[in-house]
C-alpha cells in the first residue's frame, strides 16, 4: 500500500511508521512525506530515510481564495506520488472537500482526543480544562470537518493529577503512535475498508 505522510511538525508518528515499514512489520511503501511547514522535524525525518518531500506553505491569515489555491496545489504534489492513502498525523491544516475529491483516495487522520469530544487544534488542552479522568487518540477517516469523519480506532489514556499539557501529550503520542500502525496493517490486509 503506497502512502503519502503530511506532517506539520515533529513527525514521531511518521518516524514510527518509517520504522515499521523499514523491519517489514508494516506493508506500505511511504511515496513521500509533505508539509505546510518548511524545515519541520517530519520533513528531516523523512529525508534521513531517504523518503521524496514537498513543502506546499500556507500563510498565516490567509484569504479564502488563497485557502483554496492551496488545497488544489495540496492536492496536486500529494497525487503525483500515486498513493492509495494518504495520511495527515500531526498535520495542522484542515483540508477542503476540494482537496479530498482531487486526490480521490481515502485520508486518514490522527487525533489526540478521544472524538467527538474535543475536536480541533488543542485536544490536549481542552480535555485538561475540561477536567475530565480520561482521554486519549483517535485515528479517523478525514472528511471535509474538522476532526468529524467515521471513527476508525480509540485507544483511552488515563489522565493523572499531576498532568499538564505536554506530559499528558507525550503518554497520548505513545498510543497514538501504536494506533496509527494497527490501522495502517489492517488497512495494508485488507481487514479494515475505508468509504
Amino acid at each position: 500500500m503506497r502512502i503519502v505522510v503530511l506532517v506539520s511538525g515533529s513527525g514521531s508518528n511518521l518516524q514510527a511508521v518509517i520504522d515499521a515499514a523499514d523491519a517489514d512489520e508494516l506493508a506500505v511503501e511511504i511515496a513521500a512525506v509533505g508539509s505546510d511547514a518548511p524545515g519541520c522535524g517530519g520533513l528531516a525525518k523523512a529525508g534521513a530515510a531517504g523518503i521524496p518531500t514537498f513543502t506546499v506553505p500556507l500563510e498565516k491569515g490567509a484569504t479564502p481564495n488563497r485557502r483554496a489555491a492551496w488545497n488544489r496545489e495540496l492536492a496536486a504534489s500529494v497525487s503525483r506520488h500515486s498513493p492509495d492513502l494518504v495520511v495527515t498525523s500531526g498535520f495542522m491544516r484542515i483540508l477542503s472537500a476540494e482537496f479530498l475529491s482531487t486526490v480521490g483516495v481515502p485520508v486518514i487522520n490522527t487525533h489526540p482526543a478521544l472524538l467527538p469530544s474535543f475536536p480541533g487544534a488543542h485536544g490536549v488542552r481542552d480535555a485538561l480544562a475540561h477536567g475530565v479522568k480520561v482521554t486519549g487518540c483517535t485515528v479517523h477517516q478525514t472528511d471535509a470537518g474538522v476532526d468529524t469523519g467515521p471513527i476508525l480506532a480509540q485507544a483511552a489514556v488515563p489522565v493523572s493529577e499531576d498532568d499538564d499539557e505536554a506530559s499528558l501529550h507525550e503518554r497520548i503520542k505513545v498510543q497514538e503512535r501504536r494506533l496509527l500502525l494497527e490501522t495502517l496493517a489492517k488497512l495494508a490486509a485488507g481487514e479494515l475498508t475505508l468509504r
